[in-house]
């Protein structure tokens, strides 16, 4: 009988000790799934800022019922010759730095006429003076444009760019969720903006 409380209480002890353990890993888990969010998730005009690097970048929305995610590093003007200069023209680009630029739509979506399985893919573009191609290719991951194949190519379309007054500092891609399934998938950087239509797949 004398020996039943001791019991209980070392039980008790072992089951605080373990709970604490579990909400420690769980408090750790939340921060850096938060600290990851912060990473990722960043409007790089958001703020003014100095640096000279380019920043780890994300646009994030909807369209239609579909979730759409674009990942990529936002270069910044400083000053430099942008188009013709250090983007060139009619050459495959990743439309940011870096790491290709992908986006990801978690249903099935149309671009061009083109019905596009849910997924991650690569998001090229191949400037030009007064038009743009947009490539969307199956190879998501890839450094810069060096590992580009055009065969795998998903679609291409052709699109007028856009000049605007204002400047964009930073590169900076925009989600536009439109009437129904339809939206819009823009960027713009320096003076210049382009967009090409994204629908969801009924």
């Amino acid at each position: 009988m004398k020996t039943t409380p001791v019991i209980s209480h070392v039980r008790f002890k072992r089951l605080i000790f373990a709970l604490a353990i579990i909400c420690s890993t769980a408090t750790i888990a939340n921060a850096q799934q938060e600290k990851k969010v912060e990473e990722i998730v960043y409007n790089p005009n958001a703020k003014g800022d100095t640096s000279k690097r380019s920043i780890k970048s994300a646009a994030v929305g909807k369209i239609g019922e579909a979730n759409v995610t674009i990942n990529y590093y936002s270069p910044g003007v400083r000053k430099r010759v942008i188009w013709g200069g250090l983007v060139p023209y009619d050459e495959v680009w990743v439309t940011g730095a870096h790491n290709a630029t992908n986006i990801e739509v978690d249903k099935e979506f149309v671009v061009g006429g083109k019905s596009i399985p849910a997924g991650k893919y690569a998001l090229f573009t191949i400037p030009g003076k007064s038009q743009w191609t947009i490539i969307i290719n199956k190879k998501w991951d890839q450094h810069l444009a060096k590992d580009y194949d055009e065969k795998d190519d998903v679609v291409r379309i052709k699109v007028k760019s856009l000049r605007h007054a204002k400047s964009t500092e930073r590169l900076q891609y925009y989600i536009k969720n439109g009437t129904g399934n339809k939206g819009t998938i823009a960027v713009a950087w320096e003076k210049l903006k382009i967009e090409f239509p994204l629908a969801i797949k009924n």
